[in-house]
């Protein structure tokens, strides 16, 4: 098994900070947009849409962040957070390219947006994912979030799932 499949190893990833509009973004947007029309019945570029929707300055330091992470040069997962009130900030848009699910980089992602919104003075995370983002879920429970829903209910009928985290 090559090194560069091989989950064992934990390959060096390279976190840079970018705007909306960057290249860079791209497949980051693009592979998301697909990935909720297939789970949420809109088409790509309806979600497309929905994404570039958000002004790019709530992304933007001090306030927000939106990064990438780099393998190698190439895009592999990124994500975002903005400000939700004066001591929280709101993740969004946490993806890992479909081609390298698996191997941890979203609970990287995660943790470096934690890292930057905790040097930003917020004190606590907020988010919401979908009903049909199990994968999402589990990240965020692995993750040390507290579910704000009632998690024996039917993940369709709970709707939006809100999680929060401590930073302190």
């Amino acid at each position: 098994m090559s090194a560069a499949f091989d989950t064992r190893v934990a390959p060096r990833l390279q976190f840079v900070d970018i705007g909306q509009d960057d290249p860079l973004a791209t497949p980051l947007l693009q592979e998301l947009a697909l990935e909720y029309a297939s789970r949420y019945g809109r088409s790509p570029g309806e979600q497309y849409q929905d994404l570039r929707s958000y002004p790019s300055d709530e992304f933007a330091p001090p306030r927000g962040l939106l990064l990438v992470a780099l393998s190698d040069g190439v895009p592999v997962a990124g994500g975002a957070y903005r400000q939700y009130d004066a001591d929280t900030a709101e993740l969004k848009r946490i993806w890992t390219s479909k081609s390298q699910r698996g191997r941890g980089f979203g609970r990287r992602v995660v943790a470096e947006l934690e890292r930057s919104a905790r040097d930003r003075g917020y004190r606590r995370i907020y988010l919401t994912t979908g009903w049909n983002q199990p994968e999402a879920v589990a990240l965020y429970l692995a993750a040390g979030y507290t579910p704000l829903y009632d998690r024996t209910l039917p993940s369709k009928t709970v709707g939006s799932h809100p999680f929060e985290k401590s930073l302190e």
